[in-house]
C-alpha cells in the first residue's frame, strides 16, 4: 500500500482501545478543550496590546483555526485514530512527519499539564493559604492521573461536566454582557461605540499591536485537536467526530470572538483592570456584580484542571498510538481494560517533573521548556494541512464514501490555510518575545525530524517499510 492509498487503510489506524465515550462526551470535548485560562484571564494582556481591534484579530485566527479543524475533520472521519494527525501524517507524508507531529504534540500537552497544575495551585492557595503550592499541585496531578488510569468513560464524564460549567459561564457572560450594551441592565447605560472608537481609535497601537493581539489569539483556540484523539475511542467514530467538528467550531468562535467584542465595548481598552484581573471579572466589577471576582476564579480553577484532565489524556493516547506504530517504547503501548495505563504514568510524572522545574530551575531549565512549547500547534496544524492535502486526493480517487466531512473550497482553502501559518511565523520571527520561542520550537521539531527521518530509513534498510 502506498503512503497516500486509502481504499484498504483499516478504521483505526493504530491500537484497539475502548469505546467507553458517548456523543455528548465528544461535543463537550470539542467545545471544553479550547475554553481555558488563556481566554479568560492570558486575553487581558492581548486587549491592552491590540485595543479593540482585538476583535479583528480573534476573528481572523478564529478564521485560520476553523479551516485547519475542518481539514482534521475531514481526514478523522474518513480514518478514526487515537494518533488523529500524527496517523495522517504518516499516511500521507511518511513515517517521519507521523514521528515528528506525534512526538512534539506530546511534548507540548506533557509541559502543559505542568503549566496547569501551577496556575490551579496558585488559585487554591489563595482560599486556603496554610497548606502549600506543590501540595495542590500533588492532589491535582492524582486525582487526574487515576482519573484517566480507569475506564475512559470517566475521563469523558469528568470533561463533560468541566466543559460544561466553563461554556455556562461564558453564555452567561455573553447574555449580560447583550443586555449591559444595550442599557437594559439596572442603572447601566448603554455604551454605544465611545469605547471601540474612542481612547486612540479602533486600532490604538496600528498594525503592530494588531499583530501582538493576533499572535496572543491564535495560541489561545489550541486543544481543538483532543477531540479528533477522543474519537477513536466512541462508540461511533465517524458520525461523532463529524458532529463534534461541525457544530464545535461556529460555537467556539461566537465565544471568543463574542467574549471580546463585549468586553471592548462595556469597557476602555486602557483599564488597568482589564490585564490586571482579567477581562471577565474587569467586566463583570465594571458592571457591579458582587463576587465576580471569585465567581470567575472558580471558573478559572476548573478551566485549569479541565486542561490538565484533557491534556493527560491526549497525551497517553498520542503516545500509545506512537508506539502501535512502533515509533516508541513497547512498555508505554500496554494497555489494561483498554486503557494504556503506563502511558497515563509516563505522561502524569512528564508533568509533574515539569512542575518541579518551575520551583528549582524557574529561570533556565523551565522557561526553555516554555520556549520550546511556544509555536508547536502552528507546526502540529502545518502538518495536518499537508497531510489533508495529499489524503483528500487519495480519499476522491480510491474511497469517496469516507469523505463525510468536506474541507470546503478544496484545495484553495488548504492553500490560504497554509499561507496563513507561514504568515504567523513569519510575525513570530518579527516579534522579538515570539522570536525566542519560534527558534525553539524550531529546534526541537528540526531534532525529532533528524530522528524520525533516520529511524525511516533504517526501517526501509530492513524491508520493514512503513506500518500507518
Amino acid at each position: 500500500m502506498s503512503r497516500t492509498s486509502v481504499q484498504d487503510a483499516p478504521p483505526q489506524a493504530d491500537s484497539p482501545l475502548g469505546h467507553g465515550l458517548k456523543q455528548r462526551h465528544l461535543s463537550m470535548i470539542a467545545l471544553g478543550g479550547v475554553i481555558g485560562a488563556g481566554l479568560f484571564v492570558g486575553s487581558g494582556t492581548a486587549i491592552a496590546a491590540a485595543g479593540p481591534s482585538i476583535i479583528l484579530a480573534y476573528a481572523i485566527s478564529g478564521a485560520l483555526v476553523m479551516l485547519v479543524m475542518r481539514m482534521l475533520g475531514e481526514m478523522a472521519a474518513a480514518n478514526p485514530a487515537s494518533g488523529s494527525f500524527s496517523v495522517h501524517a504518516e499516511r500521507a507524508l511518511g513515517p517521519w512527519a507521523g514521528f515528528t507531529a506525534g512526538w512534539s504534540f506530546w511534548f507540548l500537552l506533557c509541559v502543559a499539564v505542568g503549566l496547569e497544575g501551577i496556575g490551579a495551585a496558585k488559585i487554591v492557595h489563595g482560599w486556603v493559604p496554610g497548606v502549600p503550592e506543590w501540595a495542590w499541585v500533588a492532589l491535582f496531578m492524582l486525582v487526574f492521573c487515576g482519573t484517566n488510569l480507569a475506564a475512559v468513560k470517566n475521563f469523558g464524564e469528568f470533561e463533560f461536566w468541566f466543559a460544561a460549567l466553563k461554556v455556562g459561564a461564558i453564555v452567561l457572560f455573553l447574555g449580560i454582557g447583550v443586555l449591559a450594551i444595550l442599557g437594559w441592565l439596572p442603572d447601566t447605560d448603554a455604551p454605544g461605540m465611545t469605547n471601540l472608537t474612542g481612547h486612540g481609535g479602533f486600532m490604538p497601537n496600528g498594525v503592530d499591536g494588531l499583530i501582538v493581539g493576533l499572535l496572543a489569539s491564535v495560541f489561545a483556540y489550541g486543544g481543538l485537536e483532543t477531540v479528533t484523539i477522543a474519537a477513536a475511542e466512541s462508540e461511533h467514530p465517524v458520525q461523532g467526530v463529524a458532529k463534534a467538528v461541525r457544530t464545535a467550531m461556529w460555537r467556539i468562535a461566537l465565544f471568543y470572538v463574542g467574549s471580546m467584542a463585549v468586553v471592548v465595548t462595556l469597557l476602555p481598552w486602557t483599564a488597568e483592570e482589564v490585564a490586571a484581573k482579567g477581562p471577565y471579572v474587569a467586566t463583570l466589577d465594571h458592571l457591579g456584580i458582587d463576587g465576580a471576582g471569585q465567581i470567575m476564579n472558580v471558573v478559572v480553577l476548573v478551566a485549569l484542571l479541565s486542561a490538565m484532565n484533557a491534556n493527560i489524556y491526549g497525551a497517553s493516547r498520542m503516545a500509545n498510538s506512537l508506539v502501535a506504530r512502533g515509533m516508541g517504547p513497547k512498555a508505554l503501548g500496554r494497555l489494561f481494560g483498554g486503557v494504556p495505563r503506563i502511558a497515563v504514568l509516563t505522561s502524569s510524572v512528564f508533568g509533574f517533573l515539569c512542575v518541579l522545574l518551575s520551583y528549582w530551575r524557574p529561570d533556565d531549565i523551565f522557561q526553555w521548556l516554555l520556549n520550546t512549547i511556544g509555536a508547536i500547534i502552528l507546526v502540529v496544524w502545518f502538518f495536518i494541512a499537508a497531510a489533508q492535502l495529499k489524503l483528500r486526493t487519495a480519499l476522491e480517487r480510491e474511497a469517496p464514501e469516507k469523505l463525510v466531512v468536506k474541507m470546503w473550497l478544496f484545495p484553495w482553502l488548504t492553500y490560504v490555510a497554509l499561507a496563513g501559518m507561514a504568515t504567523v511565523f513569519v510575525l513570530m520571527a518579527r516579534e522579538s518575545e515570539t522570536r525566542t520561542q519560534l527558534f525553539y520550537t524550531g529546534g526541537l521539531t528540526v531534532l525529532l525530524m533528524a530522528i524520525g527521518y533516520a529511524r525511516q530509513k533504517v526501517m526501509e534498510s530492513r524491508g520493514t517499510g512503513p506500518r500507518a
